[in-house]
């Protein structure tokens, strides 16, 4: 089989050698893909021999008919794309109701993204949390890991510092009031969260996730039935009137399921403003234990203040210099040399050290102290380790931390 000659193509009245030339083209194109039909139906027959009456078997017309299919919308697609063609439209009632559900389905998966943002600001943070909860998830956990809240945090930096200076000290026993009112804060956060997820997120996600997805897919048919059928009939009379028709019907099928969706998801926002009404609640709630937290906070500390005003103030009294006996002065070539000299006063004093810098415990046993501090020997554990006293504790510390200014007695 030969596609004809281009003697028996005439250009008619183009006028142009391009134009002509491209129609020529096309042609050959049609023609090769007609002649490729031809083979691959021979080929379709050799691998399925008609043993009987019913012809090809019906998966194989399923398979032709989806490509088929396909095919039209494609080609109509691309008719309105490039070529400028006019689809059927949809009515005006369709029309706004698919505009409602845009912004609906808009406003849903917006809102749940801004509410997770307000209960963890921290991106990072939400990031690591939604790779827990999936995690969880896929394990079959119930409760999903939290996160550790910020009120948490800094009211456990509050405490430790506060028991590092002392309870003893006005400032310390503030910094441990603030953080054990901080850490309160945070568990109250962990229930506004809890509740916010159950009563809120969740039932926004489960609208985001079945109903709007429905629609989506229901529209997504619409526009493939649509396609469809606007190509049949344009080709009307080459394609059976029956198949036309057929091609009506499910498109108006998917045009009424498709309006049925979203008229079902703009119905149900009483249920939305339920859950807006649950979200208030959870936070109106947060807030009132917050205010009550804080105004006991409020009441303590002003206790503290009035206490420690009345408090009498401790004076500063220098601890003596150690005394020197230089003895007699003797003078020897201009200058002045010392007689052998007494040693220092404390050299029979309490053995002690001075730290030269802070030591942090990180482990239970050791003794923490700031530079400066005197600490009481007690013991040489081993050559890198003191035991020692500092205002009532007790504990081991490393000796390169401290200058030895009395040593233990061997």
């Amino acid at each position: 089989m030969e596609p004809p000659s281009l003697t028996q193509l005439s250009p008619g009245n183009c006028g142009c050698l391009a134009s002509f030339t491209s129609t020529v083209q096309s042609f050959k194109t049609c023609w090769s893909a007609a002649v490729l039909s031809a083979h691959s139906h021979r080929l379709f027959l050799t691998l399925f021999p008609r043993r009987a009456p019913g012809g090809i078997p019906d998966g194989v017309k399923m398979s032709v008919a989806g490509f088929k299919k396909q095919f039209y919308k494609a080609s109509q697609l691309m008719s309105e794309k490039v070529g400028g063609a006019e689809g059927t439209k949809l009515d005006e009632d369709f029309k706004d109701l698919e505009r409602k559900a845009d912004i609906t389905s808009k406003a849903v998966v917006e809102v749940i993204n801004k509410t997770s943002e307000y209960l963890q600001p921290n991106p990072a943070t939400r990031a690591k949390l939604s790779m827990l909860n999936t995690v969880s998830k896929i394990r079959g956990q119930v409760n999903s890991p939290g996160y550790p809240q910020p009120e948490g945090l800094l009211g456990e930096c509050m405490t430790k510092y506060g028991r590092d200076m002392g309870e003893d000290t006005n400032f310390g026993a503030a910094l441990i009031d603030v953080g054990e009112s901080m850490k309160r804060m945070a568990e109250v956060k962990d229930s506004l969260d809890i509740d916010v997820k159950q009563n809120f997120i969740d039932p926004l996600q489960a609208v985001a996730e079945k109903d709007i997805k429905d629609i989506q897919h229901h529209l997504k048919k619409l526009e493939g039935r649509r396609l469809d059928y606007d190509y049949k009939k344009k080709r009307q009379g080459k394609i059976q009137d029956e198949e036309i028709r057929q091609a009506l019907e499910k498109f108006h099928e998917s045009k009424e399921l498709a309006e049925s969706s979203m008229h079902n998801l703009l119905e149900t926002d009483v249920e939305q403003v339920s859950q807006l009404s649950s979200f208030v609640e959870s936070l109106l709630q947060y807030h009132r234990e917050a205010a009550q937290i804080f105004e006991e906070l409020s009441d303590k500390l002003r206790e503290r203040v009035v206490d420690a005003q009345n408090r009498p103030r401790r004076e500063y009294t220098p601890k003596p210099r150690p005394a020197y006996d230089f003895g007699e002065l003797e003078q020897s070539n201009g200058g002045y040399s010392t007689a052998a000299t007494s040693p220092p006063a404390y050299s029979t004093a309490e053995p002690c050290c001075k730290a030269l810098y802070d030591f942090e415990p990180e482990n239970e046993g050791e003794l923490g102290f700031h530079e400066g501090d005197i600490i009481t020997l007690v013991s040489q554990i081993d050559e890198n380790w003191f035991e020692g006293t500092l205002r009532g504790r007790s504990g081991y510390f490393p000796n390169n931390y401290v200058e030895v200014m009395v040593p233990l007695s061997h």
